[in-house]
């Protein structure tokens, strides 16, 4: 079942004891504390691990304005872009050198394919990253509403928890990374 913002928020409002919300706009403490946090702790629990529901590859448009130094060439990040994975020339995702500065993809590559951490619809949000992210938003509620440190203590480090199987379960649905080139093995061969 796919939960909306509002719905992600109202149930960690319950787990802390607060009252439910129907909107940000309707000017109690719980939902003016809503609005005002749940954006930023939403892209931070999104970009804190290459997590695959918001995982993509874009090839940037490459700009006419060039990096002053290091890199030849300069590229416009997606509009959704929350954090750089790799970077790799067209038809690969990886294996180029990079640095993103200025809100621009910098590299000596005259194409580019870049692998990304978006920022996706919460009804793309999986019931596991779902439980994850109510339970650090109601961490981060706790303090404001409750001004209770213990509580709000005792609440992150259960989204401490959530969050380590959120990534369990996730990195376990897709196939494991392998050591393309390593130097000990090579040596061996």
């Amino acid at each position: 079942m796919a939960l909306s913002s509002i719905a992600l928020c109202a149930r960690a409002l319950l787990k802390i004891g607060a009252s439910s919300i129907t909107s940000f706009d309707e000017g109690t403490a719980e939902a003016e504390v809503a609005a005002n946090l749940y954006g930023s702790v939403r892209d931070g629990m999104l970009s804190s691990h290459p997590w695959n529901f918001a995982t993509a590859q874009a090839t940037l448009p490459r700009l006419v304005a060039v990096p002053v130094a290091d890199y030849a060439y300069a590229y416009q990040l997606p509009s959704d872009f929350l954090r750089a994975l790799s970077a790799g020339p067209t038809g690969r995702g990886r294996g180029l050198s990079y640095r993103i500065a200025e809100a621009r993809l910098h590299s000596d590559s005259d194409q580019l394919v870049l692998s990304y951490i978006f920022r996706p619809d919460e009804s793309g949000y999986p019931p596991f990253f779902d439980q994850a992210l109510i339970a650090r938003l109601a961490a981060e509620f706790c303090i404001p509403l409750t001004e209770s440190t213990s509580r709000a203590e005792t609440l992150f480090k259960l989204a401490n928890i959530a969050f380590r199987d959120a990534k369990l379960i996730d990195s376990q649905q897709a196939t494991p990374g392998r050591i393309d080139d390593f130097s000990l093995i090579n040596v061996r061969a």
